[in-house]
């Protein structure tokens, strides 16, 4: 394993960024125990990670561990071992009986040897921080009754709280809450994250995430074949960025096509800089003849073509990018350009917005028009008016994907991009201040500038996604939609000092 060190840009040369969902980490804890590393060393490992982590927290502060009726608990007990070793004031309470405990959990209880109280929440400091070794995220059903009393009077309390796995009470696999949870200043959680690290409300809730090795192999991961990633530029930066040579000219990097109209020419202006400054080599704005002098005063970069007929615009096969919605409207017209462009199966479309709408009712005559690479960008709302489907985000994005023949970025603070074969990955990067207008056409012109410029889909989707929140962190805040392409410089300059060093 060799870590590219950057410029505020570090990031593993091999792919370390898969998620396992809750039964996937459990297949991997098996193989771990079948290949000969015992259970027992695996959670005393693990217990040691979080007392190290607990110790950095507490300060002067007394600790007070909260052990569940599993290997979570056991992580616990041993944490509190080590805790109570370097000379921390230690309490314990237990959810239930711990002489029910069994296996690895059960051997780590009989090792403490002080008091073990009853989890109520008068037993609750408020000088001290938590460790909470409840239920990771092995939880299957809502936090009611006692055990949420105790969680809400602590979070109530704003007792600092370091979670073992995930904050007892939410969902793993989904990133929900049940019934009840206690957001943590820190989650430790071990060799892999889970999908439910990164998707809201989840990702709000577990603090900063570290992910310790306590020696699961990584072949593990050969047998488990995980789909769903963490978006990094692990996943994708030699693909997107790595082919690029000296001697690349302008037809070499792809000839993008944006479709604009007369009401809203800022939109496709915005993705057609956004494109050029992520590295397509040309970009043309398809316009109407009333609004051509509009989009010629700006930019002077990008060509400016009246358009009288999108088919027609579409004949020359060096243009093999095409970008749909930004602000394109509603209408006959924009249905008939989205099926020009799909039609051949020869080059990338990207429908966003606009687009996508114009289909609301009826999806199907968009799902049969798409024969080669498609990306759809919906928000919520117009991901509803597609896709009837049911379930957390990671599931409907992969159902839509699958049912669409597309790939799909179900946007927001956890975009997610998915796959027709069923990979997807959850971004993690995106700045509040993306919440500014434009900011999706500007995605949507990245997008294309990428997929013109040769990348394969999926993974300049990813880059695509993962840039755009990377220039909205580093510009700060003020951001606003202009801000972000002339941001994608600085971006470029970190990937391109780790790919080409």
């Amino acid at each position: 394993m060799i870590l590219l060190l950057c410029p505020r840009l570090v990031y593993d040369s091999h792919m370390t960024n898969e998620l396992l969902s809750v039964e996937q980490m459990s297949q991997a804890d098996r193989l771990a125990i079948d290949g000969s590393t015992p259970g027992l060393e695996l959670m005393e490992r693990a217990g040691r990670a979080v007392a190290d982590h607990a110790a950095r927290v507490a300060g002067e502060r007394s600790i007070f561990v909260l052990c569940g009726p599993g290997n979570n608990g056991g992580d616990g007990y041993v944490a509190a071992r080590y805790l109570q070793k370097r000379g921390y004031r230690v309490r314990i309470a237990a959810l239930g009986d711990p002489e029910d405990l069994t296996g690895d959990a059960r051997a780590n209880y009989k090792r403490w040897d002080s008091v073990i109280e009853p989890l109520w929440p008068i037993a609750l400091e408020e000088d001290c921080i938590i460790i909470d070794a409840l239920f990771g995220a092995g939880l299957t059903r809502d936090i009611e009754g006692p055990i949420a009393n105790v969680l809400n009077a602590a979070r109530d309390l704003s007792i600092p709280s370091i979670a073992v796995d995930l904050p007892s009470g939410l969902n793993g696999n989904t990133g929900d809450v049940l019934g009840t949870t206690l957001p943590a200043i820190e989650t430790v959680t071990f060799f892999r994250k889970k999908p439910g690290h990164l998707l809201y409300p989840g990702r709000g809730l577990c603090g900063e995430i570290t992910v310790v090795d306590i020696g699961i192999p990584e072949t593990v991961l050969d047998i488990i074949k995980p789909k769903i990633t963490e978006n990094t530029p692990a996943l994708w930066d030699d693909q997107v960025f790595g082919k690029q040579t000296a001697t690349d000219h302008k037809y070499d990097r792809g000839h993008l096509v944006v479709a604009g109209s007369a009401e809203m020419s800022g939109a496709a202006r915005l993705a057609a800089r956004a494109a050029r400054r992520i590295g397509a080599g040309l970009v043309t704005l398809s316009v109407p003849e009333a609004a051509r002098e509009v989009y010629l005063a700006g930019d002077p970069g990008n060509i400016v073509e009246a358009r009288i007929d999108f088919a027609d615009t579409l004949r020359d096969p060096r243009r093999n990018a095409v970008v749909l919605g930004p602000g394109i409207g509603i209408s006959d017209e924009t249905k008939s350009m989205v099926l020009s462009a799909l039609m051949t199966g020869k080059r990338s479309v990207v429908l966003d917005a606009d687009a996508l709408s114009v289909f609301a009712d009826n999806p199907s005559e968009l799902f049969d028009a798409i024969q080669g690479s498609a990306v759809l960008t919906p928000h919520e709302g117009e991901f509803k008016r597609l896709f009837n489907v049911a379930g957390d985000k990671l599931t409907r994005a992969k159902a839509a994907a699958s049912q669409s023949g597309a790939l799909v970025i179900l946007k927001g603070a956890d975009t997610i991009i998915a796959a027709p074969d069923g990979r997807a990955a959850i971004n993690a990067n995106a700045p509040r201040s993306l919440g500014t207008a434009g900011a999706g056409d500007v995605l949507a012109g990245i997008i294309g500038g990428l997929l013109a410029a040769g990348a394969p889909s999926f993974e300049a989707a990813c880059a695509a996604v993962w840039c755009h929140g990377k220039a909205g962190t580093s510009f700060g805040p003020g951001l606003i939609a202009e801000d972000i392409a002339d941001e994608l410089p600085r971006v470029l300059s970190e990937i391109f000092s780790c790919i080409y060093r």
